[in-house]
């Protein structure tokens, strides 16, 4: 199982999880997600890291609460995190160093902080790369969180993902939810005369279909995001264990795989495609198609709207809906609309933190009641705290998928699980999606690919 989680996490790391919070729409993350992150480092870097560690070590007594951060200063994230921070001191006496490092600081330094030794109580991170990567160093928080009563109003949905990627143990806190799934234009929806978001394949058919006879370009997509779009199929296809084997072992002729490519290739020979699909680069399809009211639908995160806004501007008029359910071909367990992409950032305590419960009660500042809407507000994102009921205008689209979710897909579900083989689905299926490979096409270059 270990081997499998590191599997999914490398995968994660390509294209950064899901579960990356949205940042402002100057200063996005998704870049992050299209980043290869360098895990393994040689030799001398470390020993570069090291010394810089232990330099930043000295900045801090031990009487000081230290705190790594995966925010650059300047985002809304840590202006309202720096605010938490700013009042827990007041309040509690406590000094806190915090230390905004930003993505790449954060996911190329702490591991080399960490086995360094240096002075670091509390960072924070992806879900999954926290306790994957680094969960050899995470404190376990299930009493403390216990004596806080700290699930009263925390997304139960989120503390089961922690507790599962903590090997069933509470060792990290989430904050800044996201969600993936597909978001689009409603008046683009209103002009095409459809009155209720698909919930199944063949009512997003039907919508694709009024979209198109309309005149209106019903999907786009971009390269980033292609392959979540094949991990969703195949995931409500036969579910996510599924998924993952099939690129495991490269059965690529398996049932589902030709259902879902007979299903993509129903969609391209519709013309439900944008007639870019096939050569639009990050961020192309949801900046010049989906902003601007070229396109209706994207299968993207819910950072999204925050990206685009300034491009898509403060009348464009959001919806949000899970990948719809696909009954054709469906295997026992195949997963419908409450299952879904959702994750967060987690704050985790380094187990050898002095100050585990100082670092416990900062992160309960920062993750409850005022500074956790603070932080929602600033940043459009979704509260972590579920008392804090108004969610900013342009994610409240998503409050009901997100409500809905009981199963949880990591990012795309699965189908990058071998690094190795994602470029090569990710080249084939766009081709499947722009038309130039059919069903069986597809299928016979990936079971070239996988020998």
């Amino acid at each position: 199982m270990k081997k499998k989680v590191i599997s999914v996490l490398l995968a994660t790391t390509m294209v950064a999880s899901l579960f990356v919070g949205c940042g402002n729409s100057s200063s996005s993350d998704t870049t992050d997600k299209k980043e290869e992150t360098t895990e393994e480092k040689t030799e001398e870097p470390a020993k570069e890291e090291k010394t810089d560690t232990a330099e930043a070590a000295d900045t801090a007594s031990d009487d000081t609460l230290v705190y790594w951060s995966m925010w650059e200063a300047t985002e809304p994230q840590a202006i309202a995190i720096q605010a938490a921070v700013d009042a827990y001191v007041e309040e509690s006496g406590v000094k806190v160093d915090v230390q905004f490092k930003g993505r790449t600081g954060q996911r190329e330094g702490l591991q080399a902080a960490l086995d360094a030794g240096t002075h670091i109580d509390l960072f924070d991170e992806d879900i999954d790369r926290v306790n994957g990567f680094w969960g050899s160093y995470l404190m376990d928080l299930e009493e403390m969180a216990k004596a806080a009563d700290y699930d009263k109003t925390a997304n139960a949905g989120l503390m089961s993902a922690c507790r599962e990627v903590g090997g069933g143990t509470l060792k990290s806190i989430p904050y800044q939810p996201n969600v993936f799934a597909f978001f689009y234009n409603k008046d683009l929806f209103e002009q095409a005369g459809i009155t209720a978001e698909p919930k199944t394949w063949d009512e997003f058919l039907a919508a694709c279909q009024k979209l198109k006879d309309a005149g209106i370009t019903p999907i786009t997509c971009d390269d980033a995001y292609a392959d979540c779009m094949i991990g969703y199929h195949l995931g409500r296809l036969a579910g996510e264990e599924k998924v993952k084997s099939i690129v495991a072992e490269g059965t690529w002729d398996d049932p589902i795989v030709v259902q879902m490519a007979n299903d993509y290739a129903d969609l391209a020979a519709k013309g439900y495609f944008s007639e870019n699909i096939g050569s639009n680069v990050w961020p192309a399809g949801q900046n010049s198609e989906l902003a601007l009211g070229e396109a209706a639908m994207y299968l993207n995160g819910s950072w999204l709207p925050n990206e685009v806004a300034d491009m898509a501007g403060e009348d464009f008029n959001w919806g949000c809906f899970s990948y719809p359910a696909v009954t054709t071909g469906a295997t026992d367990t195949a997963t419908g609309t409450e299952a879904a992409n959702y994750g967060a950032q987690v704050y985790a305590v380094n187990k050898d933190s002095k100050m585990g419960q100082q670092a416990f009660d900062l992160i309960c500042k920062i993750t409850k009641g005022e500074f956790d809407q603070q932080l929602a507000d600033g940043s459009n994102g979704i509260p972590a705290d579920t008392t804090n009921t108004e969610w900013p205008a342009l994610v409240q689209c998503t409050k009901p998928v997100m409500d809905a979710c009981t199963t949880r897909y990591s990012w795309a579900v699965g189908i990058e699980s071998d690094e190795d083989m994602t470029p090569v689905i990710k080249e084939n299926f766009i081709k499947l999606m722009a038309g130039t490979l059919d069903a069986q096409g597809f299928v016979d270059a990936m079971m070239a690919a996988s020998k």
